[in-house]
C-alpha cells in the first residue's frame, strides 16, 4: 500500500526524480556553493526533464499530473539541492497565472514551451514599500492604443536571472480591483534584471529585482482583464506558492533526518557510535516525529487539492507545520553535530540555512496563524481554492467582477477537475 495519498506512478516519479538529483545536482552543489552565483545550465537541465509542466493540462504539452506530482519533484530535488528545488517550485509558481488566467492564445504560445523546458516563467508581485500588502503596491501600468506602459520595481522574484517571461502584476486604477497582471519577455525595452546580491543560503537559485521604466508591453499580453491582478497574485500564492515551499521545506527536512542518522552511526564516542546515547537518540526521535507529521500535512493538502477541494486552512498549515519543523529540525541536528556541524564539509549547516529562506515567501508562519485564527473566529469571507476553481469553469470573458465567496463563513463548495488529472493509464 502507498502512503502519502500516492500511487505506483508517482512512487516511479519520484524515483526518477530522486536518480537525476544524486546523478546531476548533488556533484554541482560544492560549485554553487563556491560561487554563490546562479546556476544556469543546471537550471536548464532540470527544466528540460519536463517537470515543470507538472500541472499544465496534457493537450498543451505537460505532464497533467497534479499537485502531489509537484510535490514529490520539489521535494526529491531540495532533499538533495533546496537552490533547485526552489528553483523548480518558483517556475511552476509562474506557471498557475497562465494556467489559471491566460486566454486560449496565451496558454498555446506559451505553456508548450514551459513544459519543454524552453521558457522558465516567474512572478513578481512583492515591491520594496508594500513587502507582502499586495494592495500597497506602487508600481503602474497605464494604456497606450494597443499597448500598456509599465513602471515600478519588483523584489524577490523567484528565478528573475534565469526567468524567461515575468507575469508582473501592477497598478491599472485604485483599490482592490485596480491591480492587472501582465506577461512581460525578458529583452523587452525598458526592463532590465538587477544586479544578483549573494545571499544566506539558497546558492544556484536567484531571487532578485525586475525594474521597469516606460517598459511598452502589448495589451495581448494582458492576462484575464483588467482587475484580475489580486486574484493572479493570490491564484499563484496560495494554491502554488504555499505548497510549493512546503515542497521545499519538506526536501530540506528529510535531508536533515537523513545527514543526521548517517553522521550518529558513524561518529565514535566513548568507543561506540553516538547513535548509542539516550539523549542523541531522542533528538533523532523528535526530527523523525516532525517530519512524519510534516510529511503527512504537507501531502494531505496537495491531495485535497488535486481533488478539487476547498482546501485554503490545509495549505496554510502545511506551510506553517513544515517551515517550523524543519527549522526546529535543523537546529537539533546542528546541536548534535556540535562543532562538526559549523564547518562547510558537512552539509548541515547549508540546511540550516536554506530553511530560513523558505520562512517568508507566501506568508511568514505569523500570517499563516493570522489567516488559521481568522477561520476559527468565523471571519473568513472565502476560499480562494473556491474562488479559482470557479474561474477555471469560466472563459476569460465570462468571468463575474468578484468570484462569490461561500454564503457561509468556512462553507466547502463542490469539487472541480482544472486539469488532465494524473490518471494511471494501461
Amino acid at each position: 500500500m502507498h502512503r502519502y495519498f500516492n500511487d505506483q506512478r508517482h512512487e516511479a516519479l519520484r524515483q526518477r526524480v530522486r536518480d537525476f538529483a544524486e546523478c546531476e545536482v548533488r556533484p554541482r552543489i560544492a560549485e554553487m556553493e563556491a560561487s554563490r552565483s546562479v546556476c544556469h545550465d543546471l537550471s536548464r537541465l532540470i527544466a528540460r526533464q519536463g517537470w515543470i509542466g507538472a500541472t499544465v493540462q496534457r493537450a498543451y504539452g505537460g505532464m497533467g499530473a497534479g499537485h502531489i506530482a509537484k510535490t514529490i519533484i520539489i521535494e526529491e530535488l531540495s532533499r538533495v539541492s533546496a537552490a533547485m528545488g526552489a528553483m523548480v517550485q518558483a517556475s511552476q509558481l509562474g506557471v498557475a497565472k497562465i494556467v489559471h488566467f491566460g486566454n486560449e492564445e496565451q496558454k498555446k504560445t506559451w505553456l508548450p514551451a514551459i513544459a519543454s523546458g524552453d521558457c522558465l516563467p516567474t512572478i513578481a508581485v512583492t515591491e520594496p514599500q508594500s513587502g507582502g500588502h499586495v494592495l500597497g503596491m506602487e508600481s503602474t501600468a497605464v494604456r497606450d492604443g494597443d499597448d500598456y506602459i509599465l513602471n515600478g520595481r519588483k523584489i524577490y522574484v523567484g528565478n528573475s536571472h534565469v526567468g524567461d517571461l515575468h507575469g508582473v502584476v501592477v497598478r491599472t486604477g485604485e483599490g482592490s480591483k485596480g491591480l492587472s497582471a501582465f506577461l512581460v519577455e525578458s529583452g523587452t525595452p525598458g526592463f532590465r534584471v538587477g544586479e544578483q546580491q549573494p545571499a544566506m543560503g539558497l546558492h544556484g537559485f536567484s531571487f532578485g529585482e525586475l525594474f521597469f521604466d516606460n517598459c511598452r508591453v502589448p495589451a495581448a499580453n494582458l492576462l484575464g482583464r483588467e482587475g484580475d491582478g489580486l486574484s493572479v497574485a493570490y491564484s499563484s500564492s496560495v494554491l502554488y506558492g504555499r505548497p510549493n515551499l512546503t515542497a521545499v521545506s519538506l526536501g530540506i527536512h528529510q535531508a536533515v533526518l537523513d545527514e543526521t542518522s548517517r553522521f550518529c552511526a558513524e561518529r565514535q564516542r566513548y568507543g561506540k557510535p553516538l547513535a548509542e546515547l539516550s539523549n542523541i537518540k531522542l533528538k533523532l526521535g523528535r526530527i523523525q516525529s516532525r517530519l512524519l507529521l510534516a510529511r503527512l500535512s504537507a501531502y494531505h493538502a496537495v491531495h485535497l487539492l488535486d481533488q478539487g477541494l476547498p482546501c485554503d486552512a490545509e495549505l496554510m498549515n502545511a506551510k506553517l507545520v513544515n517551515v517550523e519543523s524543519a527549522l526546529e529540525s535543523a537546529r537539533d541536528a546542528m546541536d548534535i553535530h556540535a562543532g562538526c556541524g559549523l564547518f562547510t564539509d558537512r552539509p548541515v549547516e547549508r540546511f540550516l540555512r536554506d530553511a530560513h529562506h523558505i520562512f517568508a515567501p507566501a506568508g511568514t508562519s505569523d500570517v499563516q496563524l493570522l489567516r488559521l485564527g481568522e477561520l476559527a473566529l468565523g471571519q473568513v469571507k472565502g476560499e480562494w481554492s473556491s474562488r479559482l476553481a470557479e474561474l477555471l469553469r469560466l472563459e476569460p470573458a465570462e468571468r463575474p467582477e468578484e468570484p462569490a465567496p461561500p454564503t457561509v463563513p468556512g462553507q466547502r463548495t463542490r469539487p472541480w477537475r482544472g486539469y488532465a488529472w494524473f490518471v494511471p493509464q494501461k
